[in-house]
């Protein structure tokens, strides 16, 4: 447990102040796994709640301020006791509120007062957690609801805070139900030990392989990303252990960067927890969590056998070896030993398979952390009653970004509704692209990829769902490829320069150059920028289809990304002379893109580099 005066958020290092963070921290996780287990009450009470709490640790934790003195505090104070009136108002008159006929009933001075306040401190508790970027969005889309349209201020204010269409819409519904249960879920996992389980595992398989450490970064930052979905959050956990193994058996540093970063980023996409946009996404298209993660599969898939095979390919170019098989953990020795940690992970799968909701399954997997670790003297060791509370607190903590991010986004989205702007940018984007899917695609990619440098990805996906999915829909793209797509690129943000923040953690980690960092991760990664039109133009990429078609699409698809990459990096068996790279990259477009003519051109391309590679012996010394 994080004590007061241990708090490194918290600049004041009272004590009384510590333990209010801690009794508040925990009533929210208690509050949310209460909820999750006998349900929730009406929706407006239970997204009011749950943003009370959120507001109430972020202005106890992220001052004005730090070390400001008691004027300040006394400031952030002021703000705390705002937050409460607001969402108070809405309790206290419930009851008049859900009868009233919206927009048409006159607002009165406390519902407007309260109203302007919340909207003031939904922005200002933004920006302490995640920076100007959302709040300043959010803050021009109300410039343009109120001055450039004929949206009354009132009618505007009703939209935000009086209804479940702004503040309090089914994205903060998202935060409160799903991501709660699930941040929760991942900081038990990290209680019990399971970090160290993913890395032994990992260790165990691919470690004594040409290249090992780098593909155990890929594997284990897969199993660490799919539970933490932060892509910066997984660097930190991940990247302090693989990032120096891969440099001691011979990766450069930007390379070590590159891959720990990559490979931390494409968790958001693997089930089966993945990000919060997924909750997100199966929310907007009124389906099932686990519809959600079918889509998602394999384009995540294609995602981490690029990046593993990227990996592979920069070992045996630079002739890089493992780790000797007498410093790794045997697989066997990993599973007898710490192999049951698996199991609540298996419970959200299998639960999800057999129709339970994602938060009831998050919060049996949560329960059941600590007891799996108390099965085995390998595993209990640690595992105290301290170790409820520490997690307890630290789901609540690990929360907060994702529940601000989901409410300054409600305002974004209950801007664009009241204003009718989504129909107007949708006609825009359409007439930029000239009517061609690809020109919107593009669009949308870049529109995805500036949007995540500066918000996390579940905020930039609403604004991309908000503002430029429809036009993709209306031009062609099946709605759930349209969905996935701009789900991808806000994730794909984070490895992306001038602003790679996934990146540039890692280059911390590895000392490396941001910029030489953030290139090597735009070439490990360069499969996965292709993916998603892939999967726009081949919907059968999502497993929507035929069965025979989803292998065939699946096949070809993997063949093209792993040519692709063997072209960036000039290296299949053996070194690949210009001509080679120039006919692999051809091969790699062909396979990629859809269709049994560009297929069978791609393999007949392929044919010639291939033979040319395979009829000598390879020149890499290293053989392993």
């Amino acid at each position: 447990m994080i004590l007061p005066d241990e708090n490194p958020t918290t600049p004041i290092q009272s004590r009384p102040l510590g333990w209010l963070i801690m009794l508040v921290a925990v009533c929210m996780s208690l509050y949310h796994m209460y909820v999750a287990g006998f349900g929730p009450p009406e929706a407006l009470i239970f997204r009011g709640t749950h943003l009370l709490f959120a507001l109430t640790l972020v202005f106890l934790l992220y001052p004005s301020k730090p070390n400001g003195g008691l004027k300040w505090r006394c400031f952030d104070v002021l703000l705390l006791a705002g937050c409460w009136s607001f969402i108070l108002h809405i309790f206290l008159n419930y009851e008049a509120f859900i009868n009233r006929i919206i927009y048409i009933d006159d607002l009165t001075p406390g519902d407007m007062f309260n109203a302007v306040i919340a909207i003031a401190l939904v922005l200002e508790g933004t920006r302490r957690v995640i920076g100007w970027a959302l709040p300043i969005t959010a803050s021009v889309f109300l410039i343009y609801a109120i001055g450039f349209t004929q949206v009354t201020p009132a009618v505007l204010m009703e939209q935000l805070y009086l209804s479940t269409e702004g503040i309090f819409g089914s994205t903060l519904g998202v935060s409160a139900s799903y991501v709660m249960l699930f941040v929760l879920f991942g900081a038990f996992m990290e209680r019990s030990g399971t970090g160290r389980l993913f890395m032994d595992f990992a260790l165990s398989i691919t470690g004594h392989t040409a290249g090992g450490p780098g593909k155990v970064a890929v594997i284990s930052s897969s199993m660490f990303g799919t539970v933490s979905g932060s892509a910066v959050a997984n660097v930190m956990v991940d990247g302090p252990m693989t990032i120096p193994l891969m440099k001691r058996t011979g990766f450069k540093p930007p390379n070590a960067a590159a891959i720990e970063a990559v490979a931390s980023t494409g968790g958001q996409l693997m089930p089966p927890v993945m990000g919060a946009a997924a909750f997100v996404m199966a929310e907007f298209l009124a389906v099932s969590y686990f519809q959600v993660t079918l889509w998602a599969a394999i384009p995540a898939l294609l995602y981490y056998a690029s990046v593993f095979f990227a990996v592979h390919l920069i070992a045996k170019r630079d002739g890089l070896l493992g780790i000797p098989k007498a410093e790794l953990p045997r697989f066997l020795t990993v599973l007898i030993e710490r192999g049951h940690l698996f199991i609540p992970i298996l419970i959200v799968f299998f639960g999800l398979i057999l129709g339970y909701s994602a938060p009831l399954c998050a919060l049996a997997a949560a329960l059941l952390c600590l007891p799996m670790a108390l099965l085995r003297a390998t595993t209990r060791v640690g595992i105290t009653w301290r170790s409820v509370f520490e997690a307890l607190q630290e789901g609540a903590k690990n929360t907060l970004a994702v529940a601000v991010a989901c409410a300054c986004a409600g305002i974004v989205i209950g801007c664009v509704t009241i204003t009718g702007l989504g129909i107007t940018f949708t006609q825009v984007v359409i007439a930029l692209s000239k009517d061609y899917l690809l020109l919107a695609l593009i669009l949308t990619a870049l529109a995805g990829i500036i949007l995540g440098m500066g918000m996390p990805t579940t905020p930039a996906y609403i604004v991309m769902v908000a503002l430029l999915v429809p036009a993709l829909v209306k031009l062609g793209a099946a709605l759930p490829a349209a969905h996935m797509f701009a789900l991808y690129f806000a994730i794909l943000s984070s490895i992306t320069p001038p602003v790679a923040l996934a990146v540039f953690a890692a280059a911390g980690l590895a000392k490396a150059s941001m910029w030489e960092a953030g290139w090597a991760a735009v070439r490990v990664a360069a499969p996965a920028y292709i993916v998603p039109f892939m999967f726009v133009y081949q919907p059968a990429l999502l497993m929507i289809g035929d069965p025979l078609i989803i292998l065939g699409a699946v096949s070809t698809a993997l063949i093209g990304t792993i040519l692709l990459s063997a072209s960036l990096f000039g290296f299949l068996r053996r070194a690949c002379a210009p001509w080679q790279q120039i006919l692999l990259f051809i091969a790699a477009i062909c396979l990629i893109k859809p269709g049994w003519e560009s297929d069978l051109i791609g393999f007949v391309i392929a044919l010639l580099p291939l033979w040319s590679q395979w009829r000598l012996q390879p020149t890499s010394a290293n053989t392993h």
